[in-house]
């Protein structure tokens, strides 16, 4: 034998692929839309039939009567996820969750595992900033509030705000950090003036999501940095997204800001809709390894109001292209309602939240990538695009205030060029209209379900 351990090598490396990716991704989802059962079940099963195609055609005599180099293998491995991929459809190499919603109407006009438990990463960032929300109408703090960044915050993983410790900024500069930054260190500095501390808040989180009634939704921190036990789903995204929408309206120009000047640093969105489709109103994107790249979108476009989640995604090209062809989609007229409304979709309650790890940031990261890259290359450079539009971005500054004391009001006038808000309505007539639609009970929920607003909004 040329190589003696050549056989214990390979089979530890193929064991090894096998169990962090494909047994990683056989977890049972019900479709809350069709019933059938979940593609990841489907795909981790072809996976694990040709992992033992692969495994058997190592052991047998034309592998073991010549020699391999390690591309050789390596390309080999990459053929068969490449087959696997393309086996998915012809429309996606990996059947992520999708979700468009009429936000005018509710209905659903596509769905793609919408109920299956997904980690949010720093979609989480959309409750943070709606309980935020809720306090301001209850006039527990007001936009003035100083927002300081204690050395908990300070020591939170990036994405980062870069304010240094005792740093402090107003609550709606934070806000405006929080949203297009996404700013780890800003979530929990407003969970921490907000909520008195940072586990309160994020109880104040989860009270929410039972009045909501997201069902696959457990928050355990206010940013969405990985916590096994921090999941949610495309469907109690999209529902959240709503009730933003709805209650709070006039915090809107928040999630369609593309940048924030804080000092000298230029932070960007990564929101790609938002200098690229036009009609785009925001909202929020998120990734940490164990999601892929999640994005959550809202347009406004030719009279219509559209909403769209996708999970999952390989790349941000892919996640922001995804969430633009389903709005073409729908403005073209090729998807249309599927009669469901998205508050009566099913979640997969009980079903464990994918692990994209091992294809985001695994060993096998480079061959996913490009099997998804060539199953959907819009957007990659010399490839047609849905994000034809050149469009000028909103820009925020906010202001670093440095050490203050607190309880002392912030400096006035603010500069000129900020948004400026009305008085947040009481919390009494901020909260939507308790109209139920046949079929659904509210289950004792104190928050009323987002309702179908008037088509001509």
């Amino acid at each position: 034998m040329r190589f003696p351990n050549r056989r214990s090598r390979a089979s530890v490396s193929s064991a090894r692929w096998s169990s962090s990716v494909s047994i990683s991704l056989m977890q049972r989802c019900t479709c809350g839309v069709t019933g059938r059962v979940s593609t990841f079940t489907w795909l981790s099963g072809a996976r694990a039939s040709l992992e033992l195609a692969w495994i058997g055609w190592y052991e047998g005599p034309a592998f073991r009567n010549a020699v391999w180099s390690r591309s050789t293998l390596l390309l080999v491995r990459r053929l068969l996820l490449a087959l696997v991929l393309t086996f998915a459809g012809l429309n996606q190499a990996w059947a992520n969750p999708m979700l468009l919603v009429d936000r005018a109407t509710l209905q659903v006009l596509y769905a793609e595992e919408a109920g299956q438990p997904w980690h949010p990463a720093s979609l989480t960032k959309l409750m943070t900033a709606y309980v935020t929300f809720e306090e301001l109408a209850k006039g527990t703090v007001t936009l003035d509030t100083p927002v300081t960044i204690s050395r908990n915050a300070y020591n939170q993983a990036p994405s980062k705000s870069g304010l240094k410790i005792d740093s402090t900024v107003s609550l709606k500069d934070a806000l405006y950090i929080l949203v297009v930054k996404s700013a780890n260190d800003i979530a929990v500095a407003i969970a921490e003036t907000v909520g008195g501390s940072e586990s309160d808040f994020v109880a104040k989180m989860n009270e929410t999501a039972g009045r909501m009634g997201l069902t696959a939704t457990n928050f355990v921190n206010p940013h969405g940095l990985h916590d096994p036990r921090q999941v949610s789903s495309a469907r109690d995204m999209a529902i959240i997204a709503l009730y933003i929408e709805q209650s709070f309206p006039q915090y809107m120009p928040m999630f369609r800001t593309g940048v924030v000047n804080l000092g000298k640093a230029r932070h960007e969105s990564n929101n790609g809709l938002l200098e690229g489709f036009a009609g785009t109103t925001g909202m929020k994107t998120g990734y940490v390894c164990a999601s892929g790249l999640n994005i959550v979108a809202t347009v406004n476009r030719n009279g219509r109001q559209l909403l769209a989640v996708v999970l999952g995604g390989s790349s941000g090209r892919e996640r922001n292209e995804r969430a633009a062809e389903l709005f073409l989609n729908a403005l073209g007229g090729r998807l249309q309602p599927t009669g469901q409304s998205v508050l009566s979709l099913a979640n997969a309650v009980g079903a464990a939240p994918v692990d994209m790890r091992p294809l985001i940031c695994g060993k096998d990261a480079k061959e996913y990538v490009a099997a998804q890259e060539a199953a959907f290359p819009m957007g990659l450079k010399d490839q047609p695009s849905y994000l034809t539009e050149e469009l000028a971005v909103v820009e925020y500054t906010a202001i670093d205030l440095g050490r203050i004391r607190t309880g002392i009001a912030l400096p006035r006038p603010r500069p000129a060029h900020m948004p400026i808000f009305g008085t947040p309505a009481p919390v009494e007539s901020a909260a939507i209209e308790n109209v139920l639609r046949p079929g659904l009970t509210a289950g004792g929920l104190d928050i009323a379900l987002p309702r179908p607003r008037p088509a001509d909004l």
